[in-house]
């Protein structure tokens, strides 16, 4: 067991990893779970429209494991599907129900060489029988000596009931993770199945390209952008094409996200490339519509990336071709060199861009409001959510370091922009008016009073007014019920805990992952008894149920809901769920605070 620090979105999280090779039979990092014990169309149209990958299929896409001589076991579990055979391996649930992983699994060429920097390029076919029985290393980013990281990391884990238990073809769940699209990981110790699948599920989670090697736009043709977004939908075809083998219904996906991943859930509604690929979406702590239209590119962050590898900056071509040639170690490791101010921020760095039209397929030809107000977007069912605390803790970093509160109070019309985001055209007056509303006119200092506040402004800016305004829009627009929640419990554990208590003093951002994903980088396994168990199956009776039916509402099979009342929001009074120890309905979550923030960055709703 080695401890290390691992980059969680912004956070910096101390994690422990077995770094040796998984048993064949261990699904996770945590071996602690060996012993632990309606209508699904929704008037999608299910003929995908035009296919994003036709003009590819000239290319002979094929699994490169170069795996023709495995060392099978006669209890090792193996799925046939049309494109190929995978060998998997089983786990147990945290209620001790037994089930089949498979991890690891390429669903896209490495993007690597001629291929970095450019739109993924499907496999359609495996000749060799794919060894799924481990995770795939995670995509470039900042980690420590040992832990699995590499650039042919487009790979997917699927986990699903043992087949003589599959009552028909199940819901599946693909779970895109969060990390701001620069950090984090789909692997099995960082999104766990241990929870989800004592439900009959099928869930599928997924790695994508991050950083420069994900989101690099240079606003010309040679980086039009998205493809780390092109990625998940590529991983999406994956699924169409094979989860029927592994015993999920193609015609049932819901995707789902948090933070970056439901900023990712929320694009695939608006995306050309995504119709009929899925059903339901989850959209936890995370919106694409923020203070400003998204852009069309970053060449200022490919101008960065070049300097920080020192590479020429006075061509896109130029950046390009050196960025080519630098070692992804170099390119993931690379990231602390983005962030201004303190420990991390701006939070937000790279971002998915609406793509000029160079020719290429785009995977998001016009802003998310405006395709929502004109009603150009595939439809699902949506829960969307946030944590009732999401950044606080950003503060504590500020106020109790006396170098950057100081720095903050000095200079405080030009850090304000960049630590919340604020569009840095004509910022002052924003500045100003946010640090009277929420700090009073005060100086920062290092108590009680400047962390609270200082923290709901970070919260608020970051979190809150993008999640309200998607909210709000979804609301009014979509012909599909949209559910949202709160999430305001604070259990056990938490994102952010006191360094002097290591106990939790909000409820974080991330902080209702830890209820329906073993995160076992960082948490222990959540038992069966006490609260937080209570919150896990009630997380999970949520998602099984919206997956089943688009509707999170109690059923006879989940009794943990038992007494839950949960209405579709309307645009007279947006009611929400507040989850905590107990359900509590609510109205217009944000709707005070909204109208400080409309004033500053003026909406249409």
């Amino acid at each position: 067991m080695k401890r290390f620090i691992l980059l969680c979105l912004v956070i910096v999280c101390a994690a422990r990893h077995n770094h040796g090779r998984d048993r064949d039979h261990d699904d996770s990092d945590e071996s602690d779970h060996d012993n632990h014990g309606r209508d699904h169309n929704h008037g999608q149209n299910h003929n995908h429209g035009t296919d994003y990958y036709n003009y590819k299929k000239k290319y002979y896409h094929h699994g490169q494991r170069g795996h023709g001589h495995l060392n099978i076991s006669s209890e090792d579990p193996i799925v046939h599907s049309s494109p190929g055979e995978f060998v998997g391996g089983y786990n147990v649930t945290r209620r001790g129900r037994r089930f089949e992983s498979y991890r690891g699994i390429r669903y896209a060429q490495p993007p690597v060489g001629v291929l970095r920097f450019q739109p993924p390029r499907p496999i359609h076919y495996y000749p060799d029988m794919v060894d799924a029985r481990e995770d795939g290393p995670a995509c470039p980013l900042p980690a420590p000596p040992g832990y699995p990281v590499d650039e042919d990391c487009l790979t997917l884990n699927v986990y699903t009931p043992l087949r003589s238990e599959r009552k028909g073809k199940l819901p599946v769940i693909f779970f895109i993770h969060p990390g701001g699209f620069y950090s984090m990981t789909g692997r099995s110790d960082l999104a766990g199945p241990h929870y989800l699948l004592d439900r009959d599920i099928v869930l599928v989670t997924i790695n994508y390209r991050l950083g420069a090697l994900g989101f690099l736009s240079t606003g010309d043709e040679l980086a039009p952008g998205n493809n780390g977004l092109k990625d998940q939908v590529a991983a999406l075809w994956w699924v169409q094409k094979n989860i029927r083998a592994f015993g999920g219904d193609p015609d049932n996906v819901t995707v789902a996200g948090c933070s970056a991943g439901s900023f990712s859930a929320m694009l695939m509604m608006m995306s050309p490339m995504t119709r009929g690929l899925f059903h339901r979406a989850i959209s936890m702590s995370g919106s694409p519509i923020g203070k400003e239209p998204l852009p069309t590119e970053q060449k200022h962050l490919a101008v960065k990336q070049a300097e920080l590898l020192n590479c020429p900056t006075n061509s896109s071509k130029a950046i390009i071709d050196c960025l080519k040639t630098k070692p992804w170690k170099e390119l993931g490791d690379s990231l602390p060199g983005f962030f201004e101010f303190g420990r991390f921020d701006p939070v937000l760095l790279w971002s998915p861009v609406v793509e000029p039209d160079f020719g290429q397929e785009r995977f998001l030809t016009m802003q998310p409001d405006v395709a929502i107000r004109e009603r150009k977007l595939h439809a699902v069912p949506n829960i969307i959510s946030q944590t009732q605390d999401e950044f606080f803790w950003f503060a504590y970093y500020v106020t109790t370091n006396e170098t950057l509160y100081k720095q903050m109070n000095q200079d405080w019309d030009r850090i304000a922009p960049i630590a919340f985001l604020l569009p840095r055209d004509n910022a002052t007056l924003p500045a100003r008016t946010l640090r009277k509303e929420y700090l009073g006119d005060q100086p920062l200092k290092n108590d009680a009073s400047s962390s609270r506040n200082l923290g709901r402004l970070y919260a608020d800016s970051i979190e809150s007014l993008p999640v309200y305004r998607m909210a709000k829009l979804m609301t009014n627009y979509s012909p599909e019920p949209v559910y949202e929640y709160e999430w305001a419990y604070i259990g056990n554990h938490s994102h952010f805990e006191d360094p002097n208590t290591n106990k939790p003093l909000g409820a974080a951002h991330h902080d209702d992952l830890i209820y329906l994903f073993t995160l076992s980088y960082r948490f222990p396994a959540i038992g069966l008894e006490g609260e937080d168990a209570k919150l896990v199956d009630r997380m999970t009776a949520i998602w099984y149920n919206f997956a089943r039916y688009g509707d999170p509402n109690p059923r006879e099979d989940t009794p943990e809901l038992e007494g839950l009342n949960w209405p579709r929001t309307t645009p007279e009074d947006m009611p929400y769920l507040r989850i905590d120890n107990n359900f509590t309905l609510k109205k217009n979550l944000f709707k005070d605070k909204a109208v400080v923030w409309d004033s500053l960055y003026p909406m249409e709703y």
